[in-house]
């Protein structure tokens, strides 16, 4: 398949945001992977969200992600890593 405006998503969202950013991606209609993961200094858990998406929707998954995501007063505390990856081939069997 032709891949050439295809993106991947990998969101690591801390699992306290993990359930409303993936009801609100899926209201959306994005089809999302969800992995459940661990990391950072303190070893808290946290969810890997995989989203394939054309480039001109890069900034709508982001958005998403950004506005779902609690606030927090503690500056330190990050809501989300993000990557954004050119993909070079897919295929769905």
């Amino acid at each position: 398949m032709n891949s050439k405006n295809m993106k991947m998503i990998i969101a690591i969202v801390r699992d306290l945001d993990e359930d409303r950013v993936l009801q609100a991606l899926l209201k959306e209609e994005y089809r999302v992977t969800r992995i459940a993961s661990s990391g950072g200094f303190f070893r808290r858990g946290n969810a890997t969200f995989m989203i394939g998406v054309r480039k001109e929707k890069v900034d709508d998954v982001i958005g998403i992600i950004r506005e779902h995501c609690a606030p927090t007063l503690d500056l330190a505390v990050k809501h989300a890593t993000i990557f954004v990856l050119d993909v070079d081939h897919y295929e769905q069997v």
